[in-house]
């Protein structure tokens, strides 16, 4: 399969740096028995390693070549293949068929193409999920760990740190792929909140909120937000009305949901 060439389409950049390969799988740490799904296997730099620790795998894969190759190698009692597009693919469903209690673990190097609708898409399968490990570009990662007040925080941030406890593991630089690509990778680690520490009545009404809220970055929460709420709510909420959507902390957007949700608002 090393004549395997990358689909552009399919955002592939296949890892084969062994170091990298080691230090991705330390900390993922897949013991025996883990029910593992792996998104977009390629050529099987993580799979082989995951495989072997877990005793079986389960792969979503795109590319109709990659899936001819993987069933080819591996047997059907370890290596279970989803051939399809994750974007559609139904985690919940599979979680509960096959996983520990109704939960599973995902890891992969995820496409760069479609890597944050594909977060967005995992996001909404949190309680089915015990851990995440993702390789995306690095400044995507940057931006999903982003603290408020700073220019990488922004939609992604709230809507997954309102989810997940999420953790920046390491940096992957373009010599570790093959073909190397323009842009540094990273490593992130997502953990769904046991209890949330800021408990949203209704993430869907919050996600539109958010959404609202950086429409415009460089315009105030005020603009942004106009005929939504007043400056004098915003005010007994503790947020300034005007501040940039970027210096609004989760806790206050969560807060901001539930008393906009709870207003039929």
């Amino acid at each position: 399969m090393s004549s395997h060439i990358p689909r552009k389409r399919f955002g592939q950049n296949f890892l084969q740096d062994q170091g990298v390969i080691g230090a991705i799988i330390a900390a993922i740490n897949p013991q025996h028995g883990d029910v593992l799904v792996e998104i977009g296997p390629g050529l099987a730099a993580l799979t082989d390693p995951l495989m072997r620790a877990a005793g079986k795998l389960h792969v979503v894969e795109i590319d109709r070549d990659i899936v001819s190759h993987l069933s080819g190698k591996y047997p059907p009692e370890q290596l279970v293949i989803h051939h399809c597009d994750a974007l559609k693919f139904d985690f919940g469903a599979l979680a509960r068929e096959i996983g520990h209690n109704g939960v599973i673990r995902l890891a992969g190097n995820l496409p760069y193409n479609i890597s944050t609708p594909l977060l967005f898409h995992l996001a909404s399968f949190g309680s089915t999920i015990s851990d995440m490990h993702f390789m995306l570009q690095k400044e995507v990662v940057d931006r999903m760990v982003a603290e408020p007040s700073t220019a990488d925080y922004g939609r992604l941030s709230v809507m997954l740190q309102v989810r997940f406890n999420m953790e920046h593991v390491l940096d992957v630089p373009p010599t570790a792929f093959y073909p190397p690509p323009k842009v540094d990778s990273a490593v992130v680690r997502m953990m769904p909140w046991p209890a949330p520490p800021w408990p949203a009545n209704d993430l869907v009404h919050m996600e539109k909120l958010v959404t609202t809220a950086f429409a415009q970055r460089r315009k105030t929460l005020r603009n942004n937000l106009k005929g939504i709420v007043s400056d004098d709510e915003l005010l007994a909420l503790g947020i300034d009305p005007g501040c940039r959507a970027e210096n609004v902390t989760v806790q206050q957007y969560v807060a901001l949901s539930n008393f906009l949700h709870a207003q039929q608002r």
